[in-house]
């Protein structure tokens, strides 16, 4: 289940057949009301054989589902995992494009700014030019290049998947504690809040 939206607000919610990819259900609105106008087009028979849902980590939602499909193991979708993990390194690009600008480094500024890209990118898909910048990330910056190496492990860890993939998240949540990044700092507790429906997601 998805929710879309726009900068002008306007929401729109989405089901989809995890095993076909078929679109099932959607309609406008990103609230309880419009979720339940789903489950009650499904019915309480067919919601009963509903076996797993995944979702953004809302809790309207999962109160929603844990109540209309009580048989349903609850995951939390891998994409807005990660993409919280994308919010936090920003954050951290932003802070430190802040300083270097309030502290006269305009050229400094220029160049962090520059590597957004660079830093958003899976790095499979990288060009060489953006490679080169992560190199320079490395050398000039090492807090922001390790938060680029949390986001990426995070990334890692639904690559994984299984036990493998806990394993690492084990990892990962120890290094988010101890970075003194407070964006990840905060992403690793709002992780370990969710780790329940992100551990059936790796092993679903």
């Amino acid at each position: 289940m998805r929710s879309a939206t726009t900068k002008g607000h306007r929401y729109i919610t989405i089901v989809v057949d995890h095993d076909t990819g078929r679109l099932v259900w959607a309609a406008p609105g990103r609230d309880r009301k419009t979720l339940n106008s789903f489950f009650t087009a499904l019915g309480e028979s067919r919601c009963a054989a509903v076996t797993h849902v995944s979702a953004d980590a809302a809790q309207w939602i999962a109160d929603e589902v844990a109540r209309n499909c009580p048989n349903a193991v609850r995951c939390a979708d891998a994409f807005h995992i990660v993409a919280w993990a994308g919010d936090a390194l920003d954050q951290v690009r932003r802070d430190t494009w802040n300083a270097a600008r309030q502290s006269g480094m305009s050229v400094h500024a220029r160049d962090l700014k520059g590597a957004r890209y660079a830093l958003w990118k899976n790095p499979e898909n990288l060009t060489d030019r953006q490679h080169a910048k992560l190199a320079w990330l490395a050398k000039v910056n090492h807090q922001l290049f390790r938060a680029y190496l949390l986001k990426e492990q995070l990334r890692e860890v639904f690559a994984l998947k299984g036990e493998q993939g806990k394993q690492l998240l084990d990892s990962w949540l120890g290094w988010a504690q101890r970075c003194r990044i407070p964006s990840f700092v905060q992403l690793g507790r709002r992780i370990s809040k969710h780790r329940e429906a992100i551990d059936a997601t790796l092993d679903h």
